[in-house]
């Protein structure tokens, strides 16, 4: 039973990643209402631009980003 929940637990993790590269690049609308933390951990999007943290991409309605700042 350990093993399963250990399973699941990771299961769990993995799926919510927000980080999937193999998905097109989609731009929901974007939510100016949410509130963001102010650390810096920047990200990519898939738009190309580089945010401040993955909050600030999903608010502006980034689907799919990696770690760390665009380059280029």
């Amino acid at each position: 039973m350990r093993n399963i929940s250990f399973f699941l637990f990771v299961l769990l993790f993995i799926s919510c990643d927000d980080e999937d590269s193999s998905s097109p690049c989609q731009i929901n609308e974007k939510d100016e209402d949410m509130v963001c933390i102010e650390i810096y951990q920047p990200v990519c999007g898939c738009n190309n631009e580089t945010y401040s943290n993955s909050c600030y991409a999903g608010r502006d309605g980034v689907t799919s980003w990696s770690e760390g700042e665009c380059s280029g």
